[in-house]
């Protein structure tokens, strides 16, 4: 049952949400969910832990579903695990909670016999994977700016405007209603004319010329990693450019005050400087689409996971290799395929085909885990060091997304050298269990 809450979890929350958003996704997302979470809790304590589990799921679940507070603590940590989410307060969601009868219930009969139990521990790392829920928010950007007497008005959406009184330092927003004017994409400094501003087209780039317009040279632009950011946070290319700017005589000098779409409020102070404010006391904005890495850190953890039973194998070991294999690549394709949405039947019956693919090997490996008398600590190995690759790919990543590595190679070389070392720590271990079985005479294979 376990293993049915997870892929119902990941067709759920990867195929229908994504198809047909609404209320009957999302409430069974909260129901396959809390069948899920209760026995991952009690993994960590392991025995007599059932209803301590469940109660404590029930008791999380109502905080992050009642409180402003427990939902952005929730999203905080799912975008960690599975990349940019948002968890919304929504009480409506509580009538998903006699779900957790079920979950006890199924989690006192998988700890009746051993094989079931096992189950249980195997599934874990996929179902740490699975748990996830995201809901889109509005997207706010700065549209257009003017000056309004001494205050710079910058405007963003539904006649919300952020105002600045002391030449770009601060920002308030403010929902007064306020004059609508034309798109200003170039301006001059009042009494210097010679010293002159403009957007580019298409690009969030700010251009300077010193001779009226005649000529143009680069002022300020997004680096590489910047521009890739904001185009993975925002796959829409409508607003990830920067659309009017506007210029104030300030004490000491002028600032330059630009609307940069979706990136928010670009200012200029009178020493030169160019400082990227965003929106300030608007909602966060979008996570980082970070799908292609995650994906990759997802089947690369499955990897491991199948791997660490297939080394302590001792009979059927290329069967076993074969159906992991098939598993593995078919939750990749599940994975990787286009929105359903957009791409149609092609992409749902990649997605079925995927997660059947992944479905079926998955309980042919079990069977064959137990049939060809698996020893334990190899497949330990797998289990715990699933959840670390998945970590050691996708964190590098994640601090990519938040600015922390600046450029893209050095997320992918700390990816690289830290899955590599829980890697080789996993080979290392299995290999020396291996020389241990075979001094034993428990195993008939030699270790290479």
């Amino acid at each position: 049952m376990t293993v049915a809450g997870v892929f119902v979890l990941f067709i759920n929350d990867h195929l229908l949400k994504q198809a047909w958003p609404g209320p009957l996704t999302g409430k069974l997302s909260d129901v396959a969910g809390l069948v899920v979470a209760p026995a991952l809790v009690a993994l960590l304590f392991w025995r007599r832990a059932d209803l301590a589990a469940t109660v404590l799921t029930g008791v999380l679940f109502t905080l992050v579903k009642t409180t402003e507070t427990g939902a952005e603590l929730a999203s905080h940590a799912w975008t960690l695990v599975a990349g940019p989410s948002r968890v919304l307060a929504d009480p409506t969601d509580l009538l998903a909670l006699p779900a957790l009868a079920l979950a006890w219930w199924v989690r006192r009969r998988s700890l009746e016999s051993y094989s079931a139990r096992w189950r249980v521990i195997v599934t874990m790392p996929l179902a740490v994977l699975a748990v996830t829920a995201t809901s889109a928010a509005p997207v706010p950007r700065a549209s257009s700016v003017n000056v309004d007497g001494d205050s710079i008005v910058v405007h963003v959406r539904d006649g919300l405007t952020q105002i600045s009184d002391d030449g770009g330092v601060t920002w308030e927003e403010d929902g007064g209603a306020r004059e609508s004017r034309p798109l200003q994409s170039a301006a001059c400094v009042p009494r210097q004319p010679t010293r002159c501003y403009r957007v580019i087209p298409d690009r969030v780039a700010v251009e300077q010329s010193d001779d009226g317009g005649k000529t143009w040279g680069p002022s300020w632009a997004l680096t590489a990693d910047d521009r890739e950011r904001l185009a993975r946070r925002y796959p829409s290319w409508a607003g990830r450019h920067s659309m009017a700017l506007a210029v104030q005589v300030r004490p000491g000098g002028h600032v330059v005050v630009v609307a940069n779409g979706l990136d928010g409020i670009l200012v200029r102070d009178v020493s030169g400087e160019w400082r990227r404010v965003g929106l300030p006391g608007s909602p966060e904005p979008t996570g980082v689409d970070l799908s292609p890495e995650r994906n990759v850190a997802i089947f690369l953890a499955v990897c491991m996971l199948f791997g660490g039973a297939a080394a302590g194998l001792q009979r059927y070991q290329r069967a076993y290799i074969g159906f992991a294999a098939a598993a593995s690549l078919g939750l990749f394709t599940a994975l990787s395929s286009p929105d359903p949405f957009f791409a149609g039947e092609y992409a749902a019956g990649l997605i079925l085909f995927g997660m059947l693919a992944t479905l079926v090997g998955a309980v042919v490996c079990l069977a064959l885990a137990g049939a060809g008398r698996a020893r334990p600590a190899p497949a330990a190995v797998g289990v715990l060091g699933a959840p670390l690759v998945y970590l050691t790919v996708y964190t590098p990543f994640y601090g990519w997304s938040e600015g922390t590595p600046g450029p893209y190679w050095v997320a992918v070389a700390l990816a690289v050298l830290l899955t590599g070392l829980v890697v080789l720590g996993g080979a290392v271990l299995i290999r020396n269990d291996a020389r241990r079985a075979y001094l034993d005479g428990s195993s008939t294979s030699r270790p290479t």
